[in-house]
């Protein structure tokens, strides 16, 4: 299909970008790379009347060192973040995932503000970030004010950003010392996550019990506090298994822990599986996440 008319300004500046914001309010739609916003005006469930062109911003495309954290500009692309050194080293959780994201030219056109700003339950980032207790850098012609990951994600499609606001940063931790996994089950590469989980995991000083956690026998205990679990597309925003890390702390083994993947969820159905089979789903993958990030 083709979209409805609108209107376009390619914008010189971040400052130049929130006054054609503040000018036409909901009206205004930011593009970025738009693999999120030109597929939907194309079936017109978006129909802005502006388009405020971001995309050649280089002032917001960046991976900065910023002490115990990593500043990632929001218009970083995905390409780049998985190949980025500082990325790799610091928080590889990130550049992985980010690598898993659709195929080489979405990777290499998408940014990684765009995904996150869209709120697709489905995008593999979210996630990611929740997990890692990213923080969102967001400015606006009031000044500029910072939102934790997992407020940000507010629904279908729904974030903390305003209509006249621009996420221009993210904030992630350094994970020196922590196992880590994304993991994910979709039909092809390019397609969506029908079911993803990321895991991080803290080891204490004790180590891991029982067998070891790089053979098939995993009934490693992990203490309280220790794993973080966040799952993609089990409902409207990325959803932390906080089951499966309640069940950890009390001294559940993996297995078992992972049988609460489903807890306190509200998965779609659609094409791609029904609720059930997501929910069938999850506990595999979660396992499966805890697993290699305590190889790591």
């Amino acid at each position: 299909m083709i979209p409805a008319a609108f209107d376009y300004e390619l914008a010189s500046s971040a400052d130049h970008a929130l006054d054609l914001l503040g000018q036409h309010g909901d009206e205004a739609k930011l593009l970025a790379g738009g693999h999120s916003l030109l597929p939907l005006m194309r079936i017109r469930l978006a129909a802005p009347g502006l388009l405020v062109d971001i995309g050649r911003l280089s002032e917001l495309a960046y991976v900065r060192d910023a002490g115990d954290q990593l500043a990632v500009g929001a218009l970083t692309r995905h390409e780049t973040l998985h190949f980025d050194d500082l990325l790799n080293q610091h928080c590889p959780i990130l550049a992985h995932t980010v690598g898993e994201i659709g195929d080489p030219q979405v990777r290499h056109r998408g940014t990684i503000g765009g995904s996150v700003a869209h709120g697709d339950p489905a995008a593999d980032v979210p996630a990611v970030l929740v997990a890692l207790g990213a923080t969102m850098v967001v400015r606006g012609q009031q000044g500029q004010r910072e939102i934790a990951a997992g407020d940000f994600f507010q629904g279908l499609f729904t974030t903390a950003l305003e209509d006249t606001e621009l996420l221009t940063e993210i904030r992630v931790p350094k994970t020196s010392g922590m196992g880590w996994s994304y993991q994910k089950f979709n039909p092809r590469a390019q397609d969506w996550a029908v079911v993803g989980a990321a895991a991080l995991v803290r080891r204490t000083n004790g180590g891991p019990t029982g067998p070891s956690h790089t053979g098939t026998d995993h009934r490693t205990v992990l203490g309280a506090g220790t794993a973080v679990v966040t799952l993609t597309n089990m409902g409207e925003r990325p959803i932390r298994a906080t089951a499966v890390e309640q069940a950890l702390a009390s001294g559940a083994d993996l297995a078992t822990a992972s049988q609460e993947a489903a807890q306190g969820t509200n998965p779609p159905s659609d094409p791609l599986g029904s609720a059930e089979y997501r929910r069938g789903l999850a506990p595999v993958l979660v396992r499966r996440a805890l697993e290699e990030a305590l190889s790591r």
